[in-house]
């Protein structure tokens, strides 16, 4: 992944803007700022969801991507679904390339809850079946606002424990967040500080 002079916004106003940065395989970036900074707005550029305002960026502006898992803050469950079938959602529609469904929810944490209706969930649960999903279908990158929302302290080291797995497989990933997270490498880990434009 890298970006030249990148800019992103929404609204025709810049959030973030003249961003250069570059991450090789098994590295993930950390972006951080306070709220307004343009996190969640750069993630969602580098998704191809929203488009740029100024500057490239690769991959990214490809129409082809199953390069990419974009983890949102919001977790995107269906509240009367199961939790299984939520996962196998996902599962199908992402390719099925990653471990069963129901594996994934032991990894979690959610092993033994699989046809409860996902509404009954907890936000810490929701955000743990969301987190699945990364599971479920291997994507190279992988795009995570707010991976730690609502998660307890064993949540926090499940997502240092499954960004650390997924970078020693190569993989790479960009995280907004505004809680530590710690990687048994640091040197895998770097910072992107964004300050709100005025």
């Amino acid at each position: 992944m890298r970006a030249t002079g990148l800019s992103c916004g929404r609204g025709g106003m810049v959030l973030a803007g003249n961003l250069d940065f570059s991450l090789h395989n098994g590295q993930a970036l950390l972006l951080r700022g306070p709220n307004g900074a343009g996190k969640t707005t750069l993630l969602l550029t580098l998704a191809g969801i929203v488009a740029p305002m100024a500057g490239n960026f690769v991959p990214g502006d490809r129409a082809d991507m199953p390069l990419l898992h974009y983890c949102g803050h919001r977790n995107a469950t269906k509240p009367r679904l199961s939790v299984l079938e939520n996962l196998a959602f996902w599962a199908t529609l992402n390719g099925p390339t990653g471990m069963a469904p129901s594996a994934a929810l032991a990894i979690v944490g959610l092993g033994g809850l699989d046809s409860l209706d996902a509404g009954y969930l907890s936000a810490g649960q929701s955000r743990r079946l969301a987190l699945a999903r990364l599971l479920v279908s291997l994507r190279p990158l992988w795009l995570l606002d707010e991976p730690t929302a609502a998660l307890d302290d064993q949540g926090h080291q499940l997502v240092s424990q499954l960004l650390a797995q997924h970078l020693a497989m190569g993989g790479l990933a960009i995280a907004a967040t505004h809680d530590p997270i710690t990687l048994p490498d640091a040197t895998r880990l770097s910072t992107l500080v964004l300050e709100p434009i005025r």
